[in-house]
């Protein structure tokens, strides 16, 4: 198996792709905001950390993108004694995302009938790994749950498995208990990014700039994510494989 590892996100990149790589960035989240809508008007479920972001608007009455985004930058101080140094990918995660659901959660009705539900909730799954692709290919750096996973990696020597399973477990119990929805799009997504995401970063690829070394099969990467929402690929367990936000 090849060890070949990729060059940091923080490496700079050809200026020439640079355009392109900031259209990719913000498209991926703005992308991923109005994904994460969709499946909000599915009523079938949600990614793990927006069944949290749900719980606490229903308890707080804030929206879901102002929970996010609040949640987002309380997450990125967390950063400060993990000594994790935030990108532009970072802050436009926290910025991006949130204001890109509200947004759509204005623009999209709710659905009615099993039907359309389930149109809504594959559609929301597949854009949304769409959007992990073109925003990761961008590489601009970690967004803040996966910068906060990293430093605890880096902090504690558990391995990132272990942190993201305990994090994301946490979050959806936690999220459940205050009202978010849990259901069969949280499983469906859960069982369905990773694939989806892997295809869409080599659609996305930007030749020269380093991002295909993350998804060539076999290559152990350094941890490239973005956004957000969320995704990372996991240096212990070899390209291809993408954890869920």
């Amino acid at each position: 198996m090849s060890t070949t590892s990729v060059q940091p996100a923080t490496t700079p990149r050809p200026a020439r792709h640079l355009p392109r790589r900031l259209f990719q960035l913000y498209a991926g989240l703005a992308l991923y905001g109005f994904s994460s809508a969709l499946l909000v008007r599915s009523g079938l479920g949600l990614e793990p950390w927006n069944v949290l972001h749900q719980g606490l608007a229903e308890r707080t009455g804030l929206s879901m993108g102002v929970v996010l985004t609040i949640l987002g930058a309380l997450v990125l101080l967390l950063w400060i004694p993990l000594r994790q140094r935030p990108g532009l990918g970072t802050v436009s995660n926290v910025l991006v995302i949130g204001a890109a659901m509200d947004a759509s959660l204005l623009l999209v009705p709710d659905v009615h009938g099993l039907f359309a539900q389930t149109g809504l909730m594959a559609a929301g799954i597949v854009l949304n790994g769409i959007a992990t692709g073109l925003y990761i290919a961008a590489r601009f750096g970690p967004g803040p749950r996966d910068g906060l996973m990293t430093g605890l990696h880096r902090h504690t020597g558990r391995s990132i498995r272990l942190i993201r399973t305990v994090i994301e477990v946490s979050v959806v119990a936690t999220g459940f208990a205050l009202g978010g929805s849990v259901g069969l799009g949280t499983l469906l997504y859960a069982l369905a990014i990773g694939p989806l995401a892997q295809f869409f970063l080599r659609f996305f690829d930007i030749p020269g700039t380093g991002a295909g070394a993350v998804v060539a099969a076999g290559t152990r990467a350094a941890p490239e994510a973005d956004g957000g929402t969320g995704t990372s690929v996991d240096p212990g367990r070899g390209a291809g494989a993408i954890l869920r936000r």
